[in-house]
């Protein structure tokens, strides 16, 4: 990464097919941890909601959800949006689908976890679900904000990111889609 300021922040971009569960929790999660990250989410065919019960997890720990929507990819790819320092998928489906061309040539990675709103059952069951996907996605995030970004080279830091893409919980071992 070419700027080493402390005033840099690096953009995040999480994507999932339907922008309305992991992406979300993995941008409200980012979002919530702050430093030198500001957390988007995208998805290639948004819901156009967000999940209640993603939203319910998220209020119940205290994490932001004011602005919380599922959008279009296609709001990052235009050039008036925020240039991506970083995309990750979540999903494998996003994983496997063309991306646009991003702005600025963000590090891709594969961060794959398990649908949690595909999970049928009681409130409780699926309220599970989302707490053990934001589980993997924070461990994730954890060992992300702790690189030191600007230390490294641009293909180490791309491996690195991968790598954690294939952490605890990871729902596809792909470490070269994204």
């Amino acid at each position: 990464m070419s700027d080493n300021s402390p005033t840099r922040i690096f953009n995040v971009l999480f994507l999932c097919t339907g922008n309305s569960a992991r992406s979300i929790l993995a941008e409200s999660a980012l979002n919530k941890r702050g430093g030198p990250f500001r957390a988007f989410s995208a998805g290639s065919f948004p819901k156009g909601a967000v999940n209640p019960d993603a939203i319910a997890v998220l209020e119940r720990i205290g994490y932001p959800t004011e602005g919380l929507r599922s959008k279009s990819w296609d709001e990052f790819a235009a050039p008036s949006a925020p240039v991506m320092d970083f995309v990750f998928t979540v999903c494998d489906n996003a994983a496997g689908e063309t991306c646009p061309v991003w702005l600025g040539h963000p590090i891709s990675a594969h961060w794959g976890i398990e649908d949690p709103s595909s999970v049928q059952g009681n409130d409780m069951e699926r309220q599970r679900a989302f707490v053990t996907a934001l589980r993997h996605l924070e461990n994730r995030i954890s060992l992300f904000t702790a690189l030191p970004i600007d230390k490294f080279e641009t293909s180490a830091l791309t491996a690195k990111v991968r790598e954690i893409g294939q952490s605890e919980g990871a729902s596809s071992p792909r470490p070269d889609v994204a």
